[in-house]
């Protein structure tokens, strides 16, 4: 994969040396998502839930200066050149495929914890998240290390299959589609909401597979099939049965969240295959039903 001396996009914020403080806000839609990333991502389930109750996450603190080592400054360049290609990718897709502006987002990277603009605090241990209520991305870089080390997602490209994921939720969003499914959660029991869970993050993973898609031609970056590979086992690794599996021994498809590792990988694929965001439609799709 080539993405040096690529655009880095200035929708960037530095959050490193700062903690965070306050409660966890779960609410809204943004909330959900953080803990269900949480929980699937490597947090742990009793940690979450007894923060969640208890509604404090400590005192703020002052933002300091910070070492950033070499490696995490190449991540850090990464991953800005990464949101940049988002930004240019899907600033052309909304024009021909929709006929509208993209709206840009934002990633906020940070250590630890940090309080987000109406999801709450968030933590590294949810793993990387989108808050719909302030349209921004949170990243802990150090989860980089988690996908190859943890997951078995080896490869630059495992992380902007990550970052392009996070941008498909914030497409969802301004495109009307996580309020919409936010206002049906209440009235809905848990297996109909985790299947509507599911639905909504494969259709995340179509929308990387689409951004990959279009790389090639509409920015400087270029990538290669064997770089797809990488992003379709990455995708793999984060599925529920797999996920599920490596904790307990066992996986309960009634509980899924995210879907499957085969069914994350198709869709990506899909994604990739046919390039066009309006070919996505999960939740029209009879077998996720």
């Amino acid at each position: 994969m080539k993405w040096k001396g690529n655009r880095k996009s200035e929708n960037f914020e530095d959050r490193r040396g700062m903690s965070p403080g306050g409660k966890l806000t779960l609410g809204g839609v943004g909330g959900v998502i953080v803990l269900l990333i949480g929980f699937l991502m490597g947090g742990d389930p009793g940690e979450l839930l007894q923060q969640v109750q208890q509604g404090n996450f400590g005192a703020q603190t002052e933002a300091g200066p910070v070492d950033i080592t070499a490696e995490e400054q190449e991540l850090t360049d990464f991953s800005q050149t990464i949101l940049a290609s988002t930004e240019d990718v899907w600033n052309v897709l909304f024009k021909e495929q929709l006929g509208k502006p993209y709206q840009v987002t934002t990633l906020a990277v940070y250590r630890g914890g940090t309080e987000t603009g109406g999801c709450g605090t968030g933590k590294s241990s949810y793993g990387p998240f989108y808050c719909p209520a302030d349209q921004k991305i949170y990243l802990d870089l150090s989860f980089n290390e988690e996908l190859k080390n943890k997951f078995g997602a080896t490869g630059e490209f495992a992380l902007a299959y990550v970052i392009a994921h996070e941008v498909g939720h914030h497409i969802q969003n301004i495109v009307g589609l996580l309020p919409k499914t936010n206002a049906m959660r209440g009235q809905l029991s848990e297996a109909e909401n985790n299947k509507i869970s599911v639905k909504t993050e494969l259709q995340a993973d179509f929308y990387a597979g689409v951004w990959a898609h279009h790389l090639n031609k509409i920015t400087g970056l270029e990538i290669t099939y064997d770089d797809i590979l990488d992003g379709m086992r990455a995708a793999e690794a984060v599925g529920d049965d797999k996920l599920q599996t490596q904790a307990q021994g066992y996986a309960v498809e009634e509980s899924f969240t995210h879907g499957t590792s085969a069914q994350r990988k198709a869709w990506f694929k899909k994604g990739y295959d046919t390039g066009d965001l309006r070919a996505g439609n999960t939740f029209e799709d009879p077998s996720l039903n």
